[in-house]
C-alpha cells in the first residue's frame, strides 16, 4: 500500500505555476516527507525549467523500457515523468509533479493516492505575466488567453488553487492544500459498537498525521467533500486491526459519516465556525464578551485548536485585557463549574499574591474568622519555587488533600478549612492555558486577576480580601503597582456580584522567624498560643487581615470593633481552640518537628541588619529539603534593625540529614542573604505596620 500522495500540477502559461511549486517545495522539502519530480523532456538543458534533457531516440528508448510512470507530448516535445515515482510513493514521500491538463493520466492500479492540482488566475493578470515575461507578442498572448480549457474530469480528486494574490498568500494556500490531502487516511469500519459515543480509532504508528498529538486534543472531526462526523479518537498500538496509514470508526461513526470502505478522509481538532471566527476577531485586536470567551474557552479545552492558534489568541488576549474585558473573561470562566452553595449570605476568603517567605497567615487568620462565626472555606497552594506554600505548613499538621465532600463536611462541622487547591480548584482551562504561556514567559497580572477570582466565586465565597505583598523579590514591584492591581482586583469581584478588597502590604523582608513548613508551623502556634516569643510581625499581619474580614459581618459596625472581636478571640485561646478542631475535622496527624541536624550561620562581622532577603534565605532553605522534607528550613534569629556582633547568629539551619545539611550550609557560606550596614544600634523593627496598609476603597 502506497501511502505517499503524487500530486499532478496542472495550468496554463501564465498563472505562475512553476514558481509557486518552487516556493512550495522551500516549505515542504525540508521535511523529507515531499519531492519534486525532475521530468525527461526532449529539450536541451538550460531551456525552461530543471529538467533531463533527451533526444527523440533516447526518449522512445525509455518508453520502450518502460522506465516512466506517464508520458506525453506537446508543443512538439515529448515529456516523461520517470517510474522511480512508485518507489517514492511507496516509502511514504509524497509527489509533486508538473504535468499537462491535456494528458492527464489514468493510473488507477498503479497509484493509490492520485491528486490533480489546478493552478489558475484571472485573464487579466495572466496577461500582465505573460507580458512582463516578454516571451510572445501581444497577438500570441491574446490567442493563448481565448484557448478554451476543457474542464477537469468529475470523477478524479482535484484542488483548485487561484493566484490571484500576493506570493506570499497563494504559496501558503497550496501548501496547505497539498499538507491537506497528503495526510488523509483511508477509512474502516470496525467491529465496535460505541453506543451514543461516536470512536475513532488511529495506531500509535500512523505515518500521516501526529496520532499522539490528535489524541491528546480528544475530539476530532472526520471530513470529505460532502461532510463529515466529530468523534472521540482513541489508539491502538500496530496490530492487524488496523494498517498504519488507515482511520478506523465504530459502527454509529462510520454510519454517520456515509462513505464506503476505502474512501479517503481528513481529521483536524474540531472548532466551531462561530468559535473560530470570535478567535480571528481577537487576533485583530477587537473586545470580546463572556459569552465570546465562554465560547472560545469551551474549543480550548476540548482541544480544538492546535497549539499555535491557541497560543496567538493568548498573546493577544493577555497583552489587551482591560478591566470590562478582565470581567467577561472572569464570568466566562465562572460558568464552566457549578457554584458551591453553602447557604450564607456571607462566605469568606482570603488570597496572597505570595512570594514572603514566612508569611504563613492563613493559618492563623481562618482560625479566628471561623471562631467569630463566619464560614471561610480557604484552599491553598504548594510551593513551587519556594520553600514551603499554606498548604505544606498546614500538611505538617493533618491532611489537606481533600476532596468535595471533605470540604463540606469540615466547613459544615467547624466553619473553615485549609485544604490543597490542587483537588479542589483544578482547572482544565489553566492546564491548557499553562501549558503554552509558561514556556513563552507570557504573563498579565489582569489575565490572573480573572483567574483568581472566578475560583473564588465557583467556591462559593462572596466577600474576599487580598494580600499583594510588593517588594524587589515580589511578583509586585513597587506599591503604586500593587494599588494598581487592587483596583482591578475590586473592579472584576464587583463584577462578578463578589465584594473584594485589596491591599498592598511590604514584602522587602520576610514574616515571622521560621521558614520551612515546621518552622513556620511552629511560629503560627506560638501566635495562636499568645507566647511571649511569638513574631509580632506575624501576629500584626495576621490580625490586620482577620479584621477586615470580620468588618464584613453586619455584626461589626466598624473596623475597630472588627480588630476588637479578632484580638479578643486571639487572645483568649479560641482561635488555638479552632484550629485544633480544623485539624481534626482534616485528619490531624503529630506536628512535624524542625529537624535535629542543625548548623548555626553567624554574622561575618559588627553591623546593623539592613534587609533579610526572604527569597535567598529560602533558597538556602530550599537545599536544607524544604518543602518535601517538613522538616527542613531556616529560623531566623534576626529582623531589620537588629544590632548584631561578629559571631552572633543569624540564623540556624534544619535539616532532616546531613547530607541536605551541608549542602544548606554550603549556600549560605558565600552570601547569607543578610545586609549588614555599619553604624549604631535601632530598635528592631515589626516587619508588618497596619499603618502603612492603606484602607480599603469604599
Amino acid at each position: 500500500m502506497q501511502t505517499g500522495t503524487l500530486f499532478y500540477v496542472v495550468g496554463p502559461s501564465g498563472v505562475g505555476k512553476d514558481t509557486l511549486m518552487s516556493e512550495a517545495m522551500k516549505a515542504l522539502g525540508p521535511s523529507g516527507r515531499y519531492v519534486q519530480v525532475r521530468r525527461v523532456i526532449t529539450r536541451p538543458a538550460g531551456i525552461g525549467e530543471d529538467h533531463q534533457p533527451a533526444d527523440a531516440e533516447t526518449f522512445a528508448a525509455m518508453v520502450e523500457d518502460s522506465r516512466f510512470l506517464h508520458h506525453w507530448q506537446a508543443h512538439g516535445l515529448s515529456y516523461g515523468l520517470p517510474i522511480g515515482i512508485l518507489d517514492d510513493l511507496a516509502a511514504g514521500r509524497n509527489v509533486i509533479a508538473n504535468g499537462s491538463r491535456g494528458a492527464i493520466p489514468d493510473l488507477a492500479g498503479t497509484v493509490d493516492r492520485f491528486v490533480i492540482v489546478e493552478i489558475t488566475a484571472p485573464p487579466e493578470i495572466v496577461r500582465q505575466r505573460l507580458k512582463a515575461r516578454g516571451r510572445e507578442s501581444a497577438e500570441e498572448i491574446e490567442q493563448r488567453l481565448a484557448r478554451i480549457t476543457e474542464p477537469l474530469p468529475a470523477s478524479r480528486d482535484v484542488v483548485t488553487i487561484v493566484n490571484d494574490t500576493s506570493l506570499e498568500d497563494a504559496v501558503a494556500r497550496l501548501v496547505a492544500a497539498l499538507d491537506q490531502r497528503a495526510s488523509r487516511l483511508s477509512l474502516v469500519r470496525l467491529p465496535i459498537a460505541s453506543g451514543t459515543r461516536r470512536t475513532a480509532y488511529l495506531r500509535e504508528d500512523n505515518p500521516l498525521v501526529d496520532a499522539a498529538a490528535f489524541a491528546g486534543a480528544g475530539r476530532i472531526e472526520v471530513t470529505h467533500a460532502d461532510g463529515g462526523v466529530r468523534a472521540d479518537l482513541d489508539l491502538v498500538e500496530p496490530c492487524d486491526m488496523l494498517r498504519a496509514d488507515e482511520i478506523g470508526l465504530s459502527r454509529e461513526a462510520f454510519e454517520a459519516l456515509g462513505l464506503s470502505d476505502g474512501s479517503l478522509v481528513s481529521i483536524a481538532r474540531t472548532p466551531s465556525p462561530d468559535s473560530r471566527r470570535i478567535l480571528r476577531r481577537k487576533i485583530a485586536g477587537a473586545r470580546l464578551k463572556a459569552d465570546d470567551y465562554e465560547t472560545l474557552f469551551g474549543d480550548i479545552v476540548d482541544g480544538r485548536y492546535p497549539d499555535g492558534e491557541t497560543a496567538a489568541f493568548l498573546l493577544k488576549a493577555i497583552q489587551s485585557l482591560d478591566d470590562e474585558e478582565a470581567i467577561a473573561v472572569a464570568r466566562a470562566r465562572c460558568r464552566f463549574g457549578p457554584r458551591i452553595d453553602w447557604g450564607s449570605p456571607i462566605v469568606v476568603d482570603k488570597h496572597s499574591l505570595g512570594g514572603i517567605p514566612g508569611s504563613r497567615i492563613t493559618l492563623i487568620v481562618v482560625p479566628i474568622v471561623a471562631a467569630a462565626g463566619l464560614l471561610m472555606p480557604k484552599t491553598s497552594s504548594r510551593a513551587i519555587t519556594s520553600a514551603s506554600g499554606t498548604a505544606d505548613v498546614m500538611e505538617a499538621l493533618c491532611r489537606i488533600d481533600l476532596s468535595f465532600a471533605d470540604v463540606d463536611r469540615v466547613v459544615r462541622q467547624t466553619g473553615g478549612c485549609i485544604a490543597w487547591n490542587g483537588r479542589l480548584n483544578h482547572s482544565v482551562l489553566d492546564d491548557v492555558v499553562n501549558a503554552i504561556t509558561r514556556p513563552l514567559a507570557l504573563d498579565s497580572n489582569t489575565w490572573s486577576v480573572a483567574s483568581i477570582l472566578s475560583k473564588k466565586w465557583t467556591a462559593g465565597s462572596t466577600h474576599v480580601v487580598i494580600d499583594m505583598p510588593y517588594g524587589p523579590n515580589a511578583k509586585l514591584k513597587t506599591r503604586a503597582e500593587a494599588n494598581e492591581l487592587g483596583r482591578v482586583f475590586e473592579r472584576v469581584g464587583a463584577g462578578l456580584g463578589m465584594t473584594v478588597r485589596a491591599f498592598a502590604t511590604d514584602g522587602s523582608n520576610a514574616i515571622g522567624h521560621g521558614i520551612g513548613p515546621a518552622l513556620e508551623l511552629r511560629d503560627v502556634m506560638k501566635v495562636l498560643d499568645n507566647a511571649p516569643d511569638a513574631p509580632a510581625d506575624l501576629r500584626e499581619k495576621a490580625l490586620f487581615f482577620a479584621s477586615e474580614i470580620l468588618s464584613f459581618s453586619p455584626e461589626h459596625g466598624s473596623l475597630a470593633e472588627a480588630r476588637a472581636t479578632a484580638g479578643a478571640i486571639l487572645a483568649s485561646g479560641r482561635a488555638r481552640q479552632k484550629l485544633d478542631e480544623i485539624a481534626e475535622a482534616q485528619g490531624a496527624r503529630s506536628p512535624v518537628m524542625p529537624g535535629t541536624f542543625t548548623r548555626t550561620v553567624r554574622a561575618p562581622r559588627d553591623g546593623t541588619v539592613e534587609r533579610v532577603d526572604g527569597w535567598h534565605v529560602a533558597g538556602i532553605a530550599r537545599r536544607a529539603g524544604a518543602p518535601h522534607d517538613k522538616s527542613a528550613g531556616v529560623d531566623l534569629k534576626v529582623a531589620p534593625g537588629d544590632e548584631v556582633f561578629a559571631g552572633d547568629p543569624l540564623f540556624v539551619v534544619h535539616a532532616g540529614d546531613v547530607a541536605s545539611l551541608e549542602r544548606a550550609a554550603a549556600a549560605a557560606t558565600p552570601d547569607t542573604g543578610i545586609s549588614l550596614a555599619s553604624g549604631g544600634s535601632r530598635p528592631p523593627q515589626i516587619r508588618f505596620d497596619p499603618r502603612e496598609v492603606p484602607q480599603a476603597r469604599p
